[in-house]
């Protein structure tokens, strides 16, 4: 399998492929909806509610940090998650200006 040549494409594009790649877990969409049901919620919550092993929820922690979308504050031995608003903001407003761009013109 070849190596994406991503700077062929326009910063936008290749924003939207790297959120989307992170989103496509639906493990990740049931952690992010849990967290934004939450004031603040730790760790070991989360395993309890996805039902998933405590190593793999933090990769999809992990994931979800990497495109800044929650952020982790550490209280004593427990690390608290939220949504990061600002991020989240700036995804539907990516998001927005796709589908604003696309037309009903279909055969």
């Amino acid at each position: 399998m070849g190596i994406t040549k991503s700077q062929i494409f326009n910063t936008e594009q290749n924003e939207l492929a790297i959120m989307f790649k992170v989103l496509s877990n639906p493990a990740r969409i049931a952690i992010l909806q849990y967290i934004s049901q939450q004031n603040a919620c730790i760790c070991n919550d989360i395993v309890d509610e996805i039902g998933l092993a405590q190593p793999t929820i933090s990769q999809h922690l992990k994931e979800l940090k990497s495109i800044d979308l929650i952020r982790g504050e550490i209280e004593g031995k427990k690390v608290c998650y939220y949504i990061n608003l600002k991020q989240w903001k700036a995804v539907q407003a990516l998001l927005n200006s796709f589908f604003e761009t696309t037309k009903d013109n279909c055969c």
